[in-house]
């Protein structure tokens, strides 16, 4: 069974930093795009960031400078490091791995189970 486990989040002052962290387990080949999404209360789901496989990140405007988005492709593992936190950052944050080769022919998506981020005093 392959999934995503995510780690981290929580709450923190505004202006502080908090780390997450998703690693997919299971019979994977390859991942093509890793990456994070948030929802926050009342809001649709929206990217944070994703990174390919091969290094290209793509950052929402909200987060740029303030985010950084990396990956371990050998160990199927993403990280989302965020720096000078907001409360406009709260919210559910999800893990997401687009293009998930599962042997022999399953090309998949996953999703984490969300974890919460908190910014406040």
């Amino acid at each position: 069974q392959v999934q995503l486990v995510e780690s981290g989040g929580g709450l923190v002052q505004p202006g502080g930093s908090l780390s997450l962290s998703c690693a997919a387990s299971g019979s994977i080949a390859n991942i093509h795009v890793m990456g994070w999404y948030r929802q926050a209360p009342g809001k649709q789901r929206g990217l944070v960031a994703t990174m390919t496989g091969g290094g290209i990140t793509k950052y929402a405007d909200s987060v740029k400078g303030r985010f950084t988005i990396s990956r371990d492709n050998a160990k199927n593992t993403v990280d989302l490091q965020m720096n000078s936190l907001k409360p406009e950052d709260t919210a559910v944050y999800y893990c997401n791995a687009a293009g998930v080769m599962v042997p022999p022919t399953q090309v998949l998506e996953l999703w984490g189970q969300g974890t919460l981020v908190t910014i406040s005093l």
